[in-house]
């Protein structure tokens, strides 16, 4: 598997290479699709059709888009996260606090660009068809070698590349229907190291596990739209879970199966990862020539997240991490106003809930509830050409992080490298550009 770290992502026709580094909708899911809706923070995605990258919200869209037309654009991304506490390593006879050292990391997550690429026919009426280039899902922390705290982790990764095929049909005048397949190529990782001080006396920075893998799948999507009248529409989208088996290699000693066993261990294996299911309501309403809002309720099956867990190719499982997360939401209201005939402004805010309690947060996806404030623009350049901007601050809500959560592979790491005590702070600022071009 490719581990990717690089600053650069690029998106040409058919061809999708991408480097998340940290996710800014709830768990590792990422909201940022286009630069178009990133201005109103994602408010009526799925009852609105600005350009070709309507089709990814809700398929159904499509239907409303005239002729050809391509969209093309990027978000790039600047988080700031930062978490501090203590670790404090305990006898394990006498349960006596015998060491206590300070764990911090600073902005442990890396800036990115998310691109993206879309593009719709309308053969006749009736029918339309979309494809698109781009991904729901991707993260990635490393809190490096020196985290005192790094037997519980010290660097995850989700990486994915999506590509869309969806058709359209315009049932009568107020309804439309779409639905899409959805291939999906998808890459993960985990890993934890000794601290500097550690009950089993071995180097800092020695793996105690890590796993790592890839694999390919298959999904679908489904939307539909209802245009009330001519000022009032809502659109309802679903996409289905799916199902990866990332393949690849266990390592570390904490896969030795006898306790103590400091020797090194490699083995090949699976681990398995569910990329959950979402589904949106989003509503659209002209309140007069220049002013409309819109509004979107997000949810995403993350109760699907369990654990990570290794399969190894001798028979044998063991638990990377338990996550034990749940199902969140997402509330968003936009607004655009028309300024003139060429210049469209956009504004919105949303709040994202949190994906796991107080009790399941952890160092590697600090989770933890958002609030999202965003402007934007639309210009025509020509009467085919329409160029968009889009701007985000992220506010992410300060929370505590306690490790270990008394589960028992999180209680093995106590014992070897002590318990963790902090709080995650942070926010992320997003800035995109789009360029829609209608044939």
């Amino acid at each position: 598997m490719k581990t990717n770290k690089t600053l650069l992502s690029t998106a040409v026709a058919f061809s999708l290479l991408t480097s998340i580094h940290q996710a800014h909708a709830a768990g590792f899911q990422l909201a940022e699709y286009s630069a178009t809706g990133l201005g109103r923070a994602y408010a009526g995605e799925a009852a609105m059709a600005d350009n070709a990258g309507a089709q990814w919200r809700n398929p159904a869209m499509l239907t409303y888009l005239k002729g050809t037309q391509i969209s093309v654009g990027a978000i790039y991304v600047n988080p700031n996260i930062d978490v501090k506490g203590s670790t404090s390593l305990s006898n394990p006879q006498s349960g006596n606090v015998i060491y206590t050292t300070e764990s911090k990391s600073d902005d442990f997550a890396h800036d990115a660009i998310i691109p993206n690429l879309y593009l719709s026919h309308q053969f006749n009426d009736l029918v339309s068809l979309g494809f698109a280039l781009g991904t729901n899902y991707g993260m990635e922390t490393d809190l490096g070698n020196n985290f005192s705290a790094s037997h519980f982790g010290n660097e995850a990764s989700v990486i994915t590349k999506e590509a869309n095929l969806n058709l359209a049909l315009r049932l009568n005048e107020e309804i439309s229907v779409g639905g899409g397949i959805r291939y999906i190529v998808g890459e993960g990782s985990f890993g934890a190291k000794t601290p500097a001080v550690n009950i089993l006396q071995q180097p800092q920075g020695k793996t105690i596990k890590y796993m790592e893998g890839d694999d390919t799948e298959w999904g679908w999507q489904l939307g539909s739209t209802w245009q009330v009248n001519k000022d009032h529409r809502v659109g309802f989208a679903y996409k289905s879970e799916v199902k990866l088996k990332l393949t690849g290699h266990a390592e570390g000693f904490g896969f030795n199966k006898i306790p103590g066993d400091t020797r090194d261990f490699y083995m090949k294996g699976s681990m398995n990862l569910s990329l959950p299911a979402t589904a949106e309501l989003s509503s659209f309403h002209q309140l007069d020539e220049k002013l409309a809002v819109h509004t979107s309720i997000n949810w995403t099956d993350w109760s699907s997240f369990e654990k990570l867990q290794a399969d190894l190719v001798d028979g044998s499982s063991s638990t990377v991490k338990v996550e034990n997360w749940e199902d969140n939401y997402r509330f968003a209201l936009g607004a655009t106003y028309q300024w003139d005939t060429k210049l469209a402004l956009r504004t919105g805010v949303a709040y994202d809930t949190s994906a796991v309690s107080d009790k399941n947060r952890t160092i590697t996806i600090p989770e933890t509830d958002r609030t999202w404030l965003s402007i934007g623009a639309s210009y025509l350049l020509t009467d085919d050409l329409t160029l968009d901007a889009g701007f985000t601050y992220i506010f992410a809500k300060d929370a505590k992080i306690k490790e270990s959560r008394g589960y028992e592979s999180d209680d093995k790491a106590q014992l070897v490298g002590g318990a963790f005590e902090g709080e995650v702070s942070g926010n992320v600022w997003l800035v995109g550009v789009q360029a829609s071009y209608r044939f």
